[in-house]
């Protein structure tokens, strides 16, 4: 999942990319877009959520759920940017969004009774830095990176049953940092800007369940979220 969004970063930026470096064209659109203090737009995008886990101790039996398989598929975001002009290679940016996942969750392969599916919608919030480049005729390339912090509408932290009840739980409030880059690209109208960006959580997210020795977490001492987003921002 995760190598499909580098390749369809690559390749979309790519093919923008030469064909503002590489054609006779040198026509600059929206010559002063740059020149705002203030600027907004919104984006759309792709997601691949993960969990990381670090355990208590190690234990290669699988009857305690030592490797614990998680199933990983594509989600969505959509959001609004506020951007703040600092310089004319940095910006600050506030990108509140939405994002939908579903991930699969297993201990054992050889027990299909312990798989859980985690619908997720998380009401995310980063607060970035983007270092850019000069601009090359419609064409500036940048990265980004900073802090974020999220609430989990699909948590069940405060539902009482636990996974021996089918019932997965996780903390509402999580917090992250978060580290990427992309390209701007000046077109007629507008800007866009694709954008790749890794989303690691800080926080032990995970509520474990009423039995101390659980199988399905018993033996985690810490689980985060780690996550992809491809973003395409338009401003």
């Amino acid at each position: 999942m995760r190598r499909f969004f580098l390749l369809a970063f690559f390749m979309l930026s790519f093919s923008f990319s030469h064909a503002q470096l590489f054609s006779g064209e040198k026509i600059m659109n929206n010559e002063n877009f740059d020149r705002q203090r203030w600027s907004w737009g919104y984006f759309l995008g792709l997601n691949s959520y993960d969990f990381k886990f670090k355990y208590e101790e190690y234990d290669p039996s699988p009857t305690t759920g030592k490797d614990r398989i998680v199933e990983t598929n594509m989600g969505f975001n959509v959001g609004l940017v506020g951007n703040l002009r600092l310089s004319n290679n940095l910006d600050l940016r506030l990108e509140p969004g939405v994002s939908f996942n579903t991930r699969g969750f297993q201990v054992t392969k050889a027990d299909p009774d312990t798989y859980r599916e985690i619908n997720s919608t998380y009401v995310h919030i980063p607060l970035l830095l983007k270092f850019s480049t000069d601009r090359l005729n419609n064409f500036k390339p940048f990265v980004v990176g900073g802090v974020s912090t999220s609430i989990n509408l699909s948590s069940n932290e405060n539902n009482p049953d636990d996974n021996y009840a089918g019932q997965f739980r996780m903390t509402t409030n999580s917090y992250y940092y978060e580290i990427g880059f992309g390209v701007d690209l000046y077109l007629y109208y507008f800007k866009f800007s694709p954008s790749i960006r890794g989303v690691f959580a800080i926080n032990d997210e995970l509520i474990r369940d009423n039995t101390s020795n659980s199988l399905y977490t018993g033996n985690i001492e810490k689980m985060s979220t780690r996550a992809v987003f491809l973003n395409f921002t338009f401003q």
